[in-house]
């Protein structure tokens, strides 16, 4: 039987990679984006539009849906005593209200399918202190606790698994890693030496969406080249 997913994102970044990697034919993916003209033209791939903080969106899904992965996201780094209240909501909104919003209009279409898988991206901020991170490191907090709550109301049926990336090359980081001198910064705090690719993100949500995983919910997985766990210095 062919899978259905509901992607949203995936014109750049972490959700292209995923769009690319999964559309094989075999399977139907409908991309919830801002600009579904710029979805790559492969097999499989069906574009509609969505944004991420409007309040009552309104979307067209199938009656069934087999996963779903939520992509937006933000990276606000500011010195605490600059955050304002905006700042805050902000933030809130791209990447724990849309992922609330999103669910909520695909539940049903999630519940038909008897065992559907739910993927959520958190970051290795949440777990790890660091300066200048204290919007972001708040609401993916909200969306790892929201995550966990829903994965303990839905099972059986229904598995909810977070990805938590440290710094990955995309666009959206892209403000991190203009210049070489920057990229090997970055690339030094990590105990692997280096960034991480969108294509290997891809793969762990492959892996998540897939019947491989299906013995796990709940979880927070880190993809952060070990800067989680590992002190080499």
């Amino acid at each position: 039987m062919t899978k259905t997913f509901l992607l949203a994102g995936g014109t750049s970044g972490i959700g292209r990679a995923t769009v690319e990697l999964l559309a094989d034919g075999e399977c139907h993916l409908l991309c919830a984006c801002r600009q579904p003209d710029l979805l790559p033209d492969l097999p499989g791939v069906e574009g509609t539009p969505f944004e991420a903080t409007e309040p009552n969106p309104d979307l067209a899904l199938p009656e069934r849906l087999d996963g779903m992965v939520y992509f937006p996201g933000s990276i606000r780094l500011k010195p605490f005593h600059l955050l304002r209240d905006e700042d805050f909501l902000e933030d809130l909104q791209v990447n724990l209200l849309g992922a609330a919003r999103l669910l909520r209009l695909a539940l049903p279409a999630l519940k038909r399918s008897g065992q559907s898988s739910v993927v959520f991206f958190s970051t290795v901020a949440v777990g790890q202190g660091f300066p200048f991170h204290a919007g972001i490191a708040a609401a993916k907090g909200a969306l790892e606790g929201f995550a966990r709550s829903l994965a303990a109301e839905f099972a059986p049926t229904i598995r909810l698994n977070c990805i938590a990336p440290s710094l990955t090359n995309t666009p959206l980081a892209s403000p991190f890693l203009g210049s070489e001198p920057k990229r090997e910064a970055c690339a030094g705090r990590h105990p692997l030496q280096r960034i991480g690719e969108p294509q290997e993100t891809a793969k762990l949500v492959r892996f998540l969406l897939s019947e491989d995983s299906g013995f796990m919910t709940g979880q927070v997985l880190g993809l952060d080249g070990g800067l989680s766990a590992l002190r080499t210095q």
